[in-house]
């Protein structure tokens, strides 16, 4: 379901998230996306819980989200920003990283955080994207990277 936000952006949730991107748990990253502004940026929330099978192996005594799951949130994030702006004929297709740059994680991730992942596309060219990503939680920044991606038909 979409729905408009006060501003006239949209809210995506996470029964549109599964028709638009094919992940499924357990690697489904996002819960809800929102503030989407097709062509140009959208704001994914992951809700970090401590059910979540990761936090079993990193690191049970100190539950940490790993870095590349939350590099892998801002991807999915980006996807779905990527469907809302190509249409229906984009829904369900493989998105491929083809670069990962500048990626820095300045604080853990932690079961209870709520983290809001903020998406802008820097260009497209075809079916190659690319997109700067910043993970937040509140007003503190967790991580940022810059990458590329290519959406392929199936």
């Amino acid at each position: 379901m979409q729905s408009m936000t006060s501003e006239g952006s949209k809210t995506i949730d996470i029964n549109r998230i599964v028709e638009m991107i094919p992940h499924r748990y357990p690697f489904l990253m996002v819960d809800r996306v929102i503030d989407v502004v097709p062509d140009q940026s959208a704001v994914g929330v992951k809700n970090v819980s401590i059910n979540e099978p990761f936090f079993q192996g990193h690191f049970p005594q100190r539950p940490i989200m790993p870095g590349v799951l939350i590099i892998e949130s801002m991807a999915q994030t980006a996807a779905v920003l990527v469907v809302e702006t190509l249409g229906p004929s984009a829904e369900g297709k493989l998105v491929y990283f083809m670069s990962v740059d500048n990626a820095r994680f300045r604080k853990p991730v932690q079961p209870g955080d709520q983290l809001h992942i903020h998406v802008r596309k820097e260009r497209s060219r075809g079916n190659v994207w690319r997109f700067r990503g910043e993970a937040k939680v509140g007003d503190t920044l967790m991580a940022e990277a810059t990458y590329a991606a290519m959406i392929m038909d199936s």
